[in-house]
This record gives C-alpha cells, sequence and structure tokens, in this order.
C-alpha cells in the first residue's frame, strides 16, 4: 500500500520527516472517507509543507469541502529536492498528507497560484503525480486540474497547463464546483466533458483550452476569443458577498513542525480602501470586505481552544483600515492578556493611526514594528497613492518607541515611473530619521532594517502600462544604497563600523523573472515547461532560483524577456488578461497612470531609459 510505501521507503531518507507525515491535530480526514466520496478534491499548495500550512486560503478550501455532504478533501504539498529524488527513484507517485492518497486518484486537483515563482512547482506537482502537464494531453482518468488565487487574475502564462481558472474567491466558487461536479457525475457525464459544462454554468471559471489567442504582425495580442459561440467573451470575478459569515477553519491543522508563521490568523477585511497604484490586491479584491468584532474574538476563542497556539494575527492588505481596530484590540486584550496570548499585527499603515499604538501597548508583540513606507519622498508616495507624509510617519515611530518598540523593519519599492535619483538616495535618508527618532525617547538610536523590492508591474493597476526598468538599473540602485549607507555609517576615524541601520535588496533576476511572468501570454508556458524539464523548483527560494537556468530557457525557446518586462505598452494595447474582467474599468486606471507623473512633475517620456549614473 502507498501508506506503508512513504513510511518504508521515503520518510527514513528525508531532511525534516515530519513534514511528510500528516496526522496532525484537528485534521479532518480519516483513513477510509477519500474512498467513501462522491467528490475526492485534493488542495493542493505549489510549495513545501512549511510554506504551505501557513496559507490561510488552502486551509479555507479544506475545512469547506470537508464540511461538505459527500465530500473529501486532502492537503498536498511539493516535496523537497531530497524527497522529489526518492520518489522518482522508487517510483512512489505524489501522494495526500492526510492519508496518503495517490493524488491522481482526486477528482478535482485544486492549485493555488499565489506567486508567479510557483509555476514550475504546479509542474513538479503534476509531474510526480502522474498528471500529463499539459491539459491537451489528459483524458477522464485524470483530474480536473483547477487553479485560484492571486496569479489566476492573469493565467495566460499557465493556460496550457490548466483545466479551469477560478477568477476570484474561493469560499462560493469551491462550494459551486463541488456541487456541480456531483450533479454531473450523476448525470453520467464524463470527467473532461465536465470542463465546457463548468465554463458555461459559471461567469467566474475560464477554461483556457477553449479560447484561442490571435496576435498582430509585432507580437502583441489582437484578441483571446471563445472557440465556441456557446463560451462567454468574458470572464467575471466570484465575490464573496457575505463576508461575516463565510466559511472559516475555526479549529486549525496544528502542524508538527515549524512553519513560516506560527500562529492561527483572521482574515478581519478582504481588501483594502486604499488604492496603491503598484497593488494588484487593492483594485481586484472589491468590494471591501469586513468582520465584525464579536464575529472575530468568537472565532479567536475557538481557535485558541483547539490549538493551544498563544497569538493570533489580524490578518488583512491593510490591518491598520480595518475601522474598528481601536475596539478590536481593547477587547482583545480584556480576553486574552491574563492567558499571555498575543496579536500579531502584520503592518500597520504608516500615517496618523500609528499614533494610537499605546493603546495596543498590553495586546502587541513588540518584538519588531513592520510599516511599508513604499517610497522615501512625500511626492512619490503621493504618486503611488500611499497617503503618508515623512511627519505622520516620524510621529507614528515615536508613539511607538513610546510605547515599548525598539526595532522597525520598513519596506521601500524600487523602479516606480518617474522615479529619480533622490527617491533611491532618500531610503537612507528616511531610514535613518526613523531610527534616530528613537534618540529623543530613550536615548538611543532603534535597529532599523529597510527591506528594498524592485517594481512588479501587476495586471489590474494604474502600472500595468508601465516598462519594468532593466537589471542594471537596479543593480545601480543596490549599489547606490550600500555606498550612501555605508559613508554615513563610518566612524570618525573613517573605519566602517556596523550601524543601527541595514539595507536589504531582493534578487534583482529573480524580479525581473516575475516581471515577465505577471504581465506575460500562453507562449510563456514553453519557457516554463522547459525550465521545469531543466530542473527549476522551488523559484522563490534563494537556494533553489537559478538565473542562468531561466536565461538558457528563454533562449532555447525563441523567447525574449525583455520584451515582456521592459516594453511600455501602448494606451491601446490589448493585454493577456482584458478578456477576465473584474477591477477596475481601464480608463480610470489610464488616468490613474497619467495622474503619477503629474504629481512628481516629470514628463513620462523622460522616464524612458532612465539611468541612476549622472547623478551618482
Amino acid at each position: 500500500m502507498l501508506q506503508e510505501r512513504v513510511s518504508n521507503e521515503l520518510l527514513p531518507y528525508v531532511v525534516r520527516p515530519g513534514q511528510y507525515i500528516g496526522g496532525e491535530v484537528n485534521q479532518l480526514v480519516s483513513r477510509g472517507d477519500w474512498n467513501k466520496a462522491d467528490v475526492r478534491v485534493a488542495i493542493a499548495f505549489p510549495d513545501t509543507y512549511t510554506i504551505g500550512m501557513s496559507h490561510l486560503g488552502c486551509q479555507i478550501l479544506y475545512w469547506l469541502v470537508n464540511h461538505t455532504d459527500g465530500c473529501c478533501a486532502e492537503r498536498v504539498f511539493c516535496p523537497w529536492g531530497d524527497a522529489e529524488s526518492v520518489m522518482r527513484e522508487r517510483r512512489i507517485p505524489l501522494f495526500t498528507w492526510d492519508t496518503r492518497q495517490p493524488v491522481v486518484s482526486a477528482d478535482i486537483l485544486a492549485v493555488s497560484l499565489q506567486y508567479e515563482m510557483a509555476y514550475t512547482c504546479v509542474l513538479q506537482l503534476l509531474d510526480l503525480s502522474g498528471i500529463p502537464l499539459r491539459s491537451a494531453d489528459r483524458d477522464d482518468s485524470h483530474p480536473l486540474v483547477i487553479a485560484g488565487g492571486p496569479q489566476a487574475d492573469n493565467p495566460e502564462p499557465m493556460a496550457p497547463f490548466l483545466d479551469l481558472v477560478v477568477l476570484g474567491d474561493g469560499e462560493e466558487s469551491m462550494a459551486a464546483i463541488v456541487a456541480a461536479y456531483k450533479e454531473f457525475q450523476d448525470g453520467g457525464m464524463r470527467r473532461r466533458e465536465m470542463i465546457d459544462a463548468m465554463a458555461r454554468r459559471f461567469e467566474w471559471i475560464y477554461a483556457p483550452s477553449r479560447y484561442e489567442a490571435s496576435y498582430h504582425g509585432d507580437g502583441t495580442i489582437r484578441s483571446v476569443t471563445p472557440m465556441d459561440a456557446s463560451l462567454p467573451t468574458t470572464i467575471e470575478r466570484c465575490k464573496t458577498m457575505d463576508f461575516e459569515n463565510a466559511p472559516f477553519p475555526v479549529r486549525p491543522i496544528v502542524p508538527f513542525v515549524e512553519v513560516v508563521h506560527d500562529r492561527f490568523a483572521i482574515e478581519i477585511m478582504r481588501g483594502c480602501p486604499q488604492r496603491c497604484r503598484f497593488c494588484h490586491a487593492g483594485y481586484t479584491k472589491r468590494p471591501l470586505g469586513l468582520r465584525s468584532v464579536d464575529r472575530i474574538l468568537d472565532m479567536a476563542e475557538e481557535m485558541y481552544a483547539a490549538t493551544g497556539v498563544d497569538e493570533f494575527g489580524l490578518l488583512s492588505l491593510s490591518t491598520a483600515d480595518y475601522p474598528d481596530l481601536r475596539e478590536l484590540s481593547t477587547r482583545a486584550n480584556a480576553q486574552f492578556a491574563e492567558r499571555r496570548v498575543n496579536i500579531s499585527v502584520p503592518s500597520l499603515r504608516v500615517d496618523k493611526m500609528l499614533q494610537n499604538i499605546p493603546w495596543m501597548v498590553n495586546s502587541v508583540r513588540k518584538s519588531g514594528l513592520t510599516m511599508a513606507v513604499e517610497a522615501a519622498n512625500d511626492d512619490m508616495r503621493a504618486a503611488i497613492r500611499k497617503h503618508v507624509t515623512d511627519g505622520d510617519l516620524l510621529d507614528g515611530v515615536r508613539a511607538a518607541y513610546k510605547a515599548g518598540w525598539r526595532s522597525v523593519k520598513l519596506y521601500f519599492m524600487c523602479g516606480f515611473p518617474g522615479e529619480r535619483p533622490d527617491d533611491i538616495d532618500g531610503i537612507v535618508r528616511l531610514a535613518r530619521e526613523v531610527s534616530e527618532a528613537r534618540r529623543e525617547i530613550s536615548g538611543g538610536p532603534a535597529n532599523v532594517n529597510a527591506a528594498v523590492g524592485w517594481l512588479v508591474p501587476k495586471p489590474y493597476t494604474p502600472f500595468q502600462w508601465a516598462a519594468q526598468p532593466e537589471a542594471g538599473y537596479f543593480h545601480e540602485a543596490r549599489i547606490r544604497l550600500n555606498g550612501l549607507l555605508n559613508s554615513v555609517q563610518r566612524s570618525r576615524k573613517g573605519k566602517k563600523k556596523r550601524g543601527p541601520v541595514r539595507i536589504k535588496t531582493h534578487n534583482v533576476e529573480r524580479s525581473i523573472l516575475e516581471g515577465v511572468f505577471a504581465r506575460g501570454d500562453r507562449r510563456l508556458a514553453d519557457v516554463i515547461e522547459h525550465a521545469y524539464r531543466s530542473g527549476a523548483r522551488f523559484d522563490g527560494w534563494d537556494e533553489c532560483f537559478d538565473a542562468e537556468r531561466w536565461r538558457r530557457s528563454f533562449g532555447d525557446t525563441g523567447i525574449d524577456p525583455a520584451w515582456y518586462a521592459h516594453r511600455e505598452r501602448d494606451p491601446d494595447e490589448v493585454f493577456p488578461w482584458n478578456h477576465l474582467h473584474g477591477g477596475a474599468p481601464t480608463d480610470y486606471l489610464a488616468r490613474q497612470y497619467d495622474d503619477v507623473f503629474t504629481k512628481i512633475n516629470v514628463p513620462r517620456a523622460a522616464t524612458k531609459g532612465a539611468t541612476l549614473s549622472a547623478s551618482a
């Protein structure tokens, strides 16, 4: 049996076997449930167990399906390299974690597309399961491969590998899919026939293989249209209208091994009212969904009783924008403080709301405060719709220091349209000012870690037309930042010393690759498959990412990545996702893009080919 083979032939030969064994506290599935179910769903996260078990979306779907009559869901993740080698050598097929069922025996393989760098891991899931990589090569013996999540908003680079794509929220869509599957199955419909049936029934389901892309002579898209008149020309977004009562795992699974977020998370708000111009989620997660304070605290009490975990996170895109945060934090503190349960706030908006931090003094763990500043100068922040000034930020961190915080993590982004050298230099300036602000409170500077990411223009945002700067620009910025920081943190004797401010930058080549796939089309599928067959796995992990492997894959398939990443789009260009709706109107986004250059008083034409060298 597969259960015994995994125990005897795999677990003794891998690092951290605890991540493969299943059977954790609050697991919903028992042995035998899978074979008795009318509809069997493998909930797949295309990364390791330690990453996937921290993903709330997969736990929600797992909870929902397993609380649906006649349905069974089990979890599946990507095995690390050592486990994959053993599985291939001993011909052990990919299995579900709960009771070790062959993934290929599922009716539905539901894959969460969270991040562009997980695309090769999706192919790993399929390949190790014995499921053909391409939808066209599958038959009725294979599960329906259905993808959802943020990257499903532009699934075109993965289109040939997916049977169906869900646009929008997962709660209502997953409930409808399993109900439809059972209905179709009871009616004798073949599994592959369900692809068209699902796409016709649900306005938020997209069947990529049933749509044809045509191109102009310059390579831009002419159209993406259905090959059957019975299919919709546009796909709409599925929205969870009753967020307050949406299904939620109030008895979450407690992992056996340490995972990325060792806490239970409660989604207090879905969406963000800010609409920062670079943020894909801010433009697509509409309308805003809120949970009441009573509901949140009831969920927290039930989750604490079911897990014993001593920290819960208030999860949202912008927790500080939750309108009842003061009441929630005060009541949570009263309810949990004596039990030494901490509230974790993933990030706070850096405006005057931070001045309210003292009222959270006993209810928020103060190991470090995280704030997404994004841009260093006031006018650039206004251009990207980050509503905060330097004065607001410094007032906020002073309040935080008074409340007991000793360190701050600041998130910045580099590569915005119209960016000037002073916007780069300002990162060092502002990070030092945030550090020095603590001297007024306690006599010493705060430790400040400034993380600098590189802009990846995203679909459905005003920046969807923008050219991503080339790698050379980002490398220039990195060198400039480090040089400036080193020059101001030297001792009087001229010797370099480790100061209170540190800067860490993202991998440039990986960010460029993200930019290629974020706005890419289905022609990129050949590159993804080539890279996978060349050994690409876990490209979001620094120790696994190999930029040279990807360069070879682009070269061997004859595709120019620069054309996708570094090209300014024409105002009327057809995007690969134009047939997928659910975001803001195009004319609105275009006006927002124009306003960026107005706010910083830089002509749009002047930004093309910009470098930092002249002012370095």
